[in-house]
């Protein structure tokens, strides 16, 4: 498995497939708070075919190597760097950015950090408001290890607290998220697949104010830029995404119905747009 060096020395982890020789940029795939690459294995699959598909294990989370100081390592900032890193390890100029809820603030950040390495964002349920509600709804989980003995309680327990996110799941469904979410050992008991002290700088912010992100979102102002909502979401409302197609008339979107807080980026609707709107990406 592909790996470089943090600016601090942090040994992370990525997937990369497609083809290199084409002149189309490539994409890289920054995923969700405790989420990994696993989250793109369905969309890099449509689209390496024909285009370079780069997936990061931000650092602490899946196969990377985990923080010694969380509170100063999992912040926004430095995971931030860390992939601009990569497409500088990788002697890439620009890619377009497949942010998914945290992974699209990441990519907020390198807009006001560095936005010529960008040649396209597309944000997967987040936006510069991020709902109380969801935010609750992350302080219930973070940082707990499951509790299910095995891969089929794993996926039972997740159908009972994700249901209104995907209403239309069935076994086999929440058996293969219960995949992506968790590793399991050699006994089939799953496990944590990130660091559980990333709960800490979450749970330090969680009562303070939220901080005023549409500065951050305006930065995108130049960058061809696309969002995918979950109906069902609880981090992404219907307002937020109005205003911000206010602000980036350009911007295509679609809210995808039977989901919640995350979209998987396979169905129908979406690879639609995404096709759509990587053809508008230089």
């Amino acid at each position: 498995m592909p790996s470089f060096a943090a600016p601090d020395g942090r040994q992370l982890v990525f997937d990369d497939i497609g083809p290199r020789d084409t002149a189309q940029p490539p994409v890289l795939c920054l995923a969700g708070l405790t989420r990994d690459a696993r989250d793109f294995h369905g969309i890099a699959g449509h689209l390496s075919p024909r285009r370079r598909v780069i997936s990061l294990d931000a650092r602490g989370r899946g196969r990377s190597a985990r923080a010694d100081d969380p509170m100063t390592e999992y912040t926004l900032p430095v995971e931030a760097g860390d992939a601009i890193a990569l497409l500088d390890h990788l002697e890439i100029p620009s890619a377009v950015v497949i942010g998914t809820s945290r992974g699209g603030l990441q990519a907020m950040a390198i807009a006001t950090a560095a936005k010529d390495r960008l040649a396209g964002v597309l944000l997967n349920d987040i936006g510069p408001v991020v709902e109380r509600e969801g935010l609750e709804n992350i302080m219930t989980y973070i940082g707990v290890a499951p509790k299910a003995a095995d891969r089929a309680g794993a996926a039972a327990a997740l159908s009972r607290s994700m249901a209104r996110h995907y209403p239309d799941f069935e076994e086999a469904d929440w058996l293969a998220l219960a995949e992506n979410l968790f590793v399991f050992g050699e006994d089939g008991v799953p496990m944590l697949s990130y660091d559980p002290r990333l709960a800490e700088p979450v749970k330090a912010t969680f009562g303070a104010p939220q901080p005023d992100l549409w500065p951050y979102f305006d930065a995108f102002e130049g960058v061809p830029l696309a969002c995918i909502r979950g109906a069902h979401s609880d981090i992404l409302s219907a307002t937020t995404l109005q205003e911000m197609g206010h602000r980036r008339p350009d911007m295509l979107h679609v809210t995808l119905s039977n989901r919640g807080h995350v979209p998987l980026l396979t169905e129908p609707e979406a690879l639609t747009l995404i096709d759509r709107f990587l053809a508008t990406c230089a």
